[in-house]
């Protein structure tokens, strides 16, 4: 047995698992079966399995078999103001981020009470949707003042952080405050996390500011309720 032949059995099984090849709660395929699959020996599928376990992926019961779980990933931005792409590296998890669409606008009742504009200014509207590996885990929409950011529309932000890009331009993110809910997926975002509809999703309202304390990021972030779960780090002193 060598490592490269088990540990890319795990890597396949672990991916059929988060794009629900293998559906939750239902039996993986037994090790003799996969076994003839891989063209390999049992005692190799039992190692990568025996790892999936270790992991939270699968599940073995007496009598009955492997059992898949879902394996949650634990978001830790309720604590620590790092990037998307940045915490899951840190997971070892490989993340991707796509960008639907990237507009000027003029801003809402809403946006302008969020970032203290006026129905004059102007803001950068940048909608993503973020991936670990191949299934999408967050769609994220972000409003920021194009007065203080002006050619924040030529970067492309399927490839480089916006915390990186404020750095840069002198503008990081310093503080946010966040508000919770948990509400039912609508058809759109259904589709678009590839949940069903009315499944329960996190979802988060951001506000970033600078070390003036000014304004500079509002974010609605709608999380998968399947897939994540949120590490809450409390210092009191």
């Amino acid at each position: 047995m060598t490592e490269a032949k088990y540990k890319k059995i795990e890597t396949i099984l672990k991916q059929r698992i988060i794009d629900q090849t293998y559906p939750l709660n239902s039996l993986l395929p037994k090790e003799i079966e996969l076994a003839a699959e891989f063209n390999t020996s049992r005692p190799t599928i039992n190692h990568a399995i025996h790892n999936l376990v270790q992991q939270g992926f699968l599940e073995q019961r007496k009598r009955l078999g492997t059992i898949v779980k879902r394996n949650k990933i634990a978001q830790e931005f309720t604590h620590v103001i790092q990037s998307y792409n940045q915490e899951m590296n840190d997971k070892g998890l490989k993340a991707r981020t796509k960008v639907i669409s990237f507009d000027k606008i003029n801003p809402t009742s809403e946006i302008q009470n969020a970032l203290n504009l006026y129905p004059s200014d102007s803001v950068f509207k940048l909608v993503r949707l973020r991936y670990v590996d191949t299934t999408p885990i967050v769609k994220v929409t972000t409003y920021i003042p194009a007065k203080l950011v002006p050619e924040l529309d030529k970067i492309d932000f399927s490839q480089v952080s916006l915390y990186d890009e404020l750095r840069k331009r002198n503008l990081p993110v310093t503080h946010v405050t966040r508000k919770l809910e948990v509400k039912q997926a609508s058809s759109t975002i259904s589709k678009t996390l590839k949940i069903k509809e009315n499944d329960p999703v996190f979802y988060f309202h951001s506000y970033g500011y600078t070390k003036r304390d000014q304004k500079i990021e509002y974010s609605i972030a709608t999380y998968r309720g399947d897939l994540n779960s949120f590490i809450i780090d409390l210092n009191l002193n």
